[in-house]
């Protein structure tokens, strides 16, 4: 049973026969009051909760009732209805353990999906994750505590349309865990589109994202299908959103909200059915308390958190990842792959690699090409390692030592650099900055 609370009778009357229609059972309440006596006396499996009962509410009573029934049913979701203006209530409600909002007036294909991913995730999942061979985990290397913790919640998530936020250091694998949830999701026959958030600038943020007309700006020379419509009926991957400028923020999240934009030049409003899974490897949380990261837009985007853990955490995976990585090498560069030694497994294990599976492959793949022996050793890995930090080291200084002997190797290039670290541009950026590097000063 899904209980709806509001005070106003027409909407209560809008969601009990749309959702009837869904094949819902549902019961109404006008008043908090009303709405506990329901949860008191048979606990409904998701409640739908207006913030508002009355026009001078400040929205506290939809907080209080929120709590109330918080203490009396923990597991039962909540989805919170608000007006648009009344977004920052809506994210006080997520805080106070909401699980979703949404805004009135509601699209109602957009909610009857809220409803069922809510139902979804709070159900206790049926088969066993350790013995479910259905699930496809391609691509990913490893057998880790860690890693399979991640693909548990994956393969609970990932056939839902819940949003997630897959977040970890840069080269953790967070491309290959967002195409897993969409291989093992309901919309795996649906498009897979990644946008890299981190390199698109303002001005070209709505052309790309929502499309555009013939003729609506200058270089406007066809119609262009934006990337949430060629998504449409699949999941859309949203790289690097902690890059994103905090005006496009704003665009950003009305359309996640109602699933509905206008490509610029167009007074015609599309619909779309997307799902969206996001990645960073930035602090989003210290972002939204410096005001560079909105909250109502993490909160939005953030229903379900994936933090990959670093490489340095899954030594136990350095064995079965350099193998990989030296198959794939060899038969992409024609070569005979060679045998990896017991020694160089075990200096791999103790590099920190600041740049995780990514500099770890980057290695591998240097090393084939540079020893050319049948055997690969300790020493010939240690040859085509940037630099050899002592190992007392703390992580910090193995990072700016690394990057300044890279630096130093290729002339400042950043974009080498970058390469030659298994980084991203803006995550070199961003380490340079932070660990106070004199660019200059490693020519």
């Amino acid at each position: 049973m899904i209980l709806i609370v509001d005070d106003d009778p027409v909407i209560r009357t809008s969601l009990r026969m749309l959702l009837s229609n869904a094949g819902y059972s549902t019961d109404t309440a006008d008043s908090p009051v009303r709405a506990m006596e329901v949860v008191r006396r048979s606990v409904p499996e998701l409640v739908l909760l207006d913030m508002n009962f009355s026009r001078f509410t400040t929205g506290h009573e939809g907080l209080t009732l929120l709590r109330q029934i918080k203490i009396f049913a923990p597991e039962v979701p909540v989805i919170l209805m608000t007006a648009w203006g009344s977004i920052e209530l809506a994210v006080e409600g997520m805080k106070a353990g909401a699980f979703d909002f949404i805004t009135k007036p509601w699209d109602n294909r957009n909610l009857i999906t809220r409803i069922a991913t809510a139902l979804n995730m709070s159900r206790e999942p049926e088969d066993d994750p350790a013995t479910d061979n259905s699930f496809d985990r391609s691509f990913i290397i490893g057998k880790s505590s860690g890693l399979n913790a991640v693909l548990d919640t994956v393969r609970r998530v990932a056939p839902t349309n819940a949003p997630v936020l897959i977040t970890g250091e840069s080269g953790t694998g967070k491309e290959l865990i967002a195409e897993a949830i969409h291989r093992n999701s309901r919309r795996a026959a649906g498009p897979f589109v990644k946008v890299n958030l981190g390199g698109l600038s303002q001005s070209l943020f709505e052309s790309e994202m929502f499309g555009h007309k013939k003729g609506a700006f200058t270089d406007a020379v066809a119609d262009r299908v934006g990337r949430f419509e060629a998504a449409d009926g699949g999941t859309i991957f949203l790289d690097e959103i902690g890059e994103l400028d905090i005006t496009c923020q704003v665009k950003l999240l009305r359309v996640l909200q109602e699933m509905r934009f206008e490509p610029l030049g167009s007074s015609k409003t599309k619909q779309v059915d997307v799902r969206v899974v996001c990645a960073t490897n930035a602090d989003l949380r210290r972002m939204v308390a410096a005001r560079t990261f909105r909250e109502d837009l993490y909160y939005r985007i953030n229903l379900v958190n994936l933090e990959l853990p670093p490489l340095r955490s899954r030594t136990d995976d350095i064995a079965l990842l350099a193998e990989y990585f030296m198959q794939q090498a060899a038969k992409a560069n024609g070569l005979d792959k060679p045998c990896i030694a017991p020694d160089a497994i075990a200096f791999l294990r103790q590099q920190r690699f600041p740049g995780n599976i990514r500099e770890l492959k980057n290695l591998v793949e240097r090393t084939l090409l540079m020893s050319g022996a049948t055997t690969l050793s300790a020493d010939d890995f240690r040859a085509c390692t940037s630099s050899s930090p002592a190992t007392s080291s703390t992580l910090e200084d193995i990072e700016r030592m690394r990057i300044i002997e890279s630096l130093r190797i290729n002339h400042g290039n950043m974009t080498q650099v970058a390469a030659d670290l298994g980084l991203s541009r803006g995550a070199l950026y961003r380490r340079i900055e932070k660990l106070n590097i004199d660019r200059n000063g490693c020519d």
